[in-house]
């Protein structure tokens, strides 16, 4: 298996990015046990009880950053609520399943940031923005020490100096409200309930500005938004790229249609309010699917990519090309992948689940050969366009599944001494490690955007011929709950050797 370095093909891609479609939380739901009463006067007391008020102390944290609860016997997660803080919580029943919302904190803890009541609507989607940063750093290191237990100490996690408005691609979805408004946001968790919102802490700030032009020109210009229900309507979404180095800005209108009457008036007309923006794209999803971007594309302006800059290396990114969100940590981050590497100008390096090629060609100006394989063509095609982009002599490309290429080095007696893997947040697949052990490269760099997988995987390679040397956390998404891990395996033999 490889990864689909592409955002039109991950269905459980990164950071994070669940697909292309973002997902925010209103309050939290836990399950609850089954009511067995019979009698009219049980299921009248039970009527009563499935809406209340309460007062709570918060006894910990979940993994996804909620704060743990106890109430009537039963353990509830509470979102936005902090260890030792007693809250006002709204508690409602639905089925087997509880849903609590924060209604206001009576104590405060210490670690609570201090945010303007303006900064949580601004917040949507962001699962620990209430922490400050001390907080985060304590509870995404915690998680990774958990988890890593067994295969040794991590180093202390790398955070952001500015952990603000950091995000390289913002996408909203537009819909209409029941005054038959027009709206952008976020859906509402498990739900296709659009959350308006006009601006995130996370996002570029330019990008935000950028959807909302577009929403208030809509009614000028006759444009409704699409409707999953009955069919109808044109715009989906609207997906903004911004190099973060080079300024370019790309905007992607996500239409349920090819046909965009008045697009040369619109185009022109965005530019003007946004003469920043370098290039314009119709993508047409006329399909039924939870996917953001569809197979169709149209340049309505521009040379439909932008470039940016990363680690010194210049990329094109399309549309649908998997790079980074967080540029600045990314360099961190491949920073010390490479340096786990150990590379010394000699050795193959394998860039599993390549992409466009950034950490492959990045490996280039250290290793002695790069072989990138990628399981989807487009994005092999960018890289092979960004090797020659930026002169890189010593990487090649290849469109095929990462697992069997390897065991075909492997049967024609061919070596890698570096495998780099940086799979999607399922992680990897038996297939997929088991063709690697048969290569037997000397070292391993597992880039991981999800620790829980990544544990697994490192369990399956200690047994198999490998041992942990080194795990890194780094904070690649401030104020969400998400931490992304390299971790350095080495072949046992060689590391009796060392």
């Amino acid at each position: 298996m490889t990864k689909k370095k592409n955002s039109e093909s991950r269905k459980k891609g990164k950071k994070h990015n669940k697909s292309e479609k973002q997902y925010v939380a209103r309050g939290s739901r836990t399950e609850g046990g089954k009511s067995k009463g019979k009698h009219t006067a049980n299921n009248a007391r039970q009527r009563s009880q499935k809406n209340a008020t309460a007062e709570v102390t918060c006894s910990g944290l979940t993994n996804d950053g909620k704060g743990i609860v106890q109430w009537k016997g039963k353990q509830l997660e509470v979102a936005h609520l902090m260890p030792g803080e007693t809250a006002e919580v709204n508690i409602s029943k639905k089925g087997r399943f509880f849903d609590t919302e924060l209604k206001r904190v009576i104590k405060p803890s210490e670690d609570r940031a201090n945010l303007s009541r303006s900064s949580y609507y601004e917040g949507v989607g962001c699962h620990i923005q209430h922490m400050n940063e001390h907080a985060q750093k304590r509870f995404k290191q915690k998680i990774i020490d958990e988890l890593m237990k067994p295969f040794g100490k991590p180093e202390p996690i790398i955070t952001m100096e500015l952990p603000f408005y950091y995000r390289n691609k913002n996408v909203m979805t537009f819909g209409l409200n029941k005054k038959r408004q027009i709206i952008c946001g976020l859906y509402a968790e498990n739900t296709h309930q659009i959350i308006p919102m006009e601006r995130s802490i996370i996002h570029d700030q330019k990008a935000d500005e950028i959807i909302q032009t577009i929403k208030g020109m809509m009614k000028s210009f006759k444009m409704q938004p699409y409707n999953e229900d009955t069919g109808q309507g044109f715009l989906r979404h609207v997906l903004v790229r911004v190099g973060k180095k080079s300024g370019e800005i790309m905007v992607v209108l996500v239409a349920a249609s090819p046909m965009f009457k008045g697009s040369n008036n619109f185009v022109k007309a965005l530019r003007k309010e946004h003469p920043e923006i370098t290039t314009i794209l119709l993508n047409v999803n006329n399909r039924d699917t939870s996917m953001v971007l569809g197979k169709q594309e149209k340049v309505l302006f521009g040379k439909g990519t932008i470039t940016d800059t990363l680690c010194g290396l210049k990329f094109d990114i399309s549309a649908k090309s998997f790079y980074q969100i967080n540029p600045v940590q990314t360099e961190k981050l491949y920073a010390k992948a490479i340096d786990m590497a150990e590379l010394t100008g000699k050795e193959t390096v394998v860039d599993a689940y390549c992409g466009i090629g950034t950490i492959g060609l990045i490996a280039s100006k250290k290793a002695g050969k790069v072989i990138g394989v990628e399981l989807n063509n487009d994005a092999v095609r960018d890289a092979i366009h960004n090797s020659k982009r930026n002169g890189v002599k010593n990487a090649r490309f290849y469109q095929g599944d990462a697992g069997e290429f390897m065991v075909k080095m492997a049967a024609r007696g061919e070596k890698a001494d570096v495998v780099i893997m940086d799979p999607p947040r399922s992680g990897s697949d038996e297939a997929f490690l088991s063709s690697m052990v048969k290569l037997q490269p000397k070292r391993v760099v597992y880039v991981s955007c999800n620790p829980v997988t990544q544990a697994r995987d490192l369990k399956y390679l200690e047994k198999n011929g490998y041992a942990v040397e080194g795990i890194q956390p780094v904070d690649m998404f401030p104020q969400t709950a998400h931490v992304e891990a390299v971790a350095k395996l080495v072949l046992k033999e060689e590391a009796g050797n060392r």
